[in-house]
């Protein structure tokens, strides 16, 4: 199957990665600057763990309360 490559929607430069994610059991990804120089392949389920991870690390979170006595 031939990599269908994208950036991220957020992308507003080339400085960014793109990933090719169509096939079931692989991501691939790599460099906008260069493209030629390869590319790396992650098992999707390692993918789909550092893509919640990044998401859910980047949201703020809620101040919370402790209290005392």
């Amino acid at each position: 199957m031939a990599p269908n490559w994208r950036t991220s929607s957020y992308t507003e430069t080339q400085n960014c990665v793109e990933v090719a994610d169509n096939d079931l059991t692989v991501v691939m990804v790599r460099d906008t600057k260069a493209r030629g120089r390869g590319m790396i392949e992650i098992h999707r389920a390692t993918w789909v763990a550092f893509v919640e991870h990044t998401v859910s690390s980047s949201r703020p979170r809620r101040a919370t309360r402790t209290r005392h006595g």
